[in-house]
């Protein structure tokens, strides 16, 4: 089923809207519990709903003089890593610094501190504009305060693939790993994007759900009503090392990364490939990386952000490359989509699957889209045997997909 090139899953750390940390974050998701919500901080917005991670106290996390100077989706990929480096048994204060690694992935970086400085720079003048406004929202501070943490003095970087970004970081620190200029590496994702401005963006363009009449079914993957995704935060973080080297010192295997695929629409700036063949070719690479063939997938952690264009190709994509109807779900059901970190946060999940045996639910679907012809887990199902695909696309026309495999 795998090449040999793959790479363990020592360690998960997750911040998301069903939970703050992974116990609580899985539960959530196996509960099929929507997260979306009225959001106070969009009050006046075109769309009022957003998925916000619960009880994250960010001084008591992090300390208040540390948390006052990083913005949000810094304070989400520092917490998610805290939690995933504990989980891999790994100590920071004796590992070699420079054979680790960060690569993490987000979409906008710091848009929160943007606007807010912003507002003060209109109201009070240049002068009162913060000293930290760029090592705040600059998306590679996101890693460098990684490095900073954990004193991993190895490559480190931030990528930036819209949607597909925590997926890409993923891909990415998978191949330092092959390529030997690491040896440990930890990668995911984080973003902050839920603020007045970018959300009215959203909205201005249509991707949004307006059905704030009842939030709970405003995000609902693949179904025949849906109109638009709901907008998340959090973030995710993995701690990736190679098998060989993760068995030599008898660590936990939550999971393998055993493939990689990615690629380009060269389509549209915001509109899937009608016929998904962008993201076609990324699940073959991965499944030619993973030395898979198609009827070796199990199960699928679509990208299914509950819009009307991308849930179309990639359910038609999906039952054209996997006619054996693999149990395909959709995460965002319950967490909204998280953005840059959705690739990172879904990745975990499928781990999860992976090892615990249960897929989680597509909350909010009650009616199949009568175009797609696909099995879609309306309630928790065993996970099969056999591959798990992780699908992360974006704007752009971004397409990443993992393949993942039980340790």
């Amino acid at each position: 089923m795998t090449s040999g090139a793959d790479v363990a899953v020592t360690g998960l750390g997750l911040v998301t809207p069903a939970g703050c940390g992974t116990a609580a974050s899985w539960a959530g998701v196996l509960d099929g519990r929507p997260t979306a919500a009225l959001d106070p901080e969009l009050k006046g917005n075109p769309v009022q709903l957003s998925c916000r991670v619960p009880g994250f106290d960010a001084d008591v996390l992090l300390g208040a003089r540390r948390a006052l100077r990083l913005d949000p989706f810094t304070r989400f990929a520092l917490v998610a890593a805290r939690e995933a480096i504990a989980d891999s048994g790994l100590d920071p204060a004796e590992w070699d610094g420079a054979r680790v690694g960060v690569v993490l992935g987000c979409a906008d970086g710091g848009p929160g501190t943007v606007e807010a400085q912003h507002r003060t720079l209109l109201d009070e003048g240049a002068h009162r504009v913060s000293p930290l406004l760029l090592p705040m929202q600059l998306p590679n501070m996101m890693a460098g305060q990684t490095a900073i943490e954990f004193g991993a003095t190895g490559p480190n970087l931030v990528v930036a693939t819209a949607c597909a970004s925590g997926a890409t970081a993923i891909g990415v620190a998978r191949d330092l790993l092959l390529l030997d200029r690491c040896d440990v590496v930890l990668a995911g994702g984080a973003e902050a994007m839920i603020t007045p401005l970018v959300m009215a963006g959203f909205a201005r363009m249509g991707a949004l759900s307006g059905r704030e009449d009842d939030p709970a079914t405003a995000s609902r993957p693949f179904d025949a009503g849906r109109d638009g995704f709901v907008a998340a935060e959090g973030g995710a973080v993995l701690v990736l090392e190679r098998t060989a080297d993760a068995r030599a010192r008898s660590a936990r295997i939550r999971g393998r990364v055993v493939g990689y695929g990615a690629g380009a629409d060269a389509h549209h700036m915001t509109s899937p490939h009608p016929e998904g063949a962008g993201s076609e070719a990324a699940v073959r690479a991965a499944l030619a990386d993973a030395g898979a063939g198609p009827g070796d997938v199990g199960h699928v952690n679509a990208h299914g952000t509950s819009t009307p264009l991308n849930d179309l190709a990639e359910g038609r994509m999906l039952a054209r490359v996997l006619p054996h109807g693999p149990v395909v779900t959709s995460t965002k059901g319950v967490t909204g989509h998280m953005l840059g970190a959705a690739g990172a946060v879904e990745a975990a999940l499928t781990v999860l699957a992976l090892e615990t045996g249960v897929v989680p639910p597509t909350a909010g679907l009650s009616t199949l889209d009568p175009g797609l012809d696909i099995e879609v887990a309306t309630a928790p199902a065993s996970c099969p045997d056999g591959v798990a695909l992780s699908n992360s696309f974006g704007f752009g026309g971004q397409n990443a997909v993992l393949a993942l495999a039980r340790a």
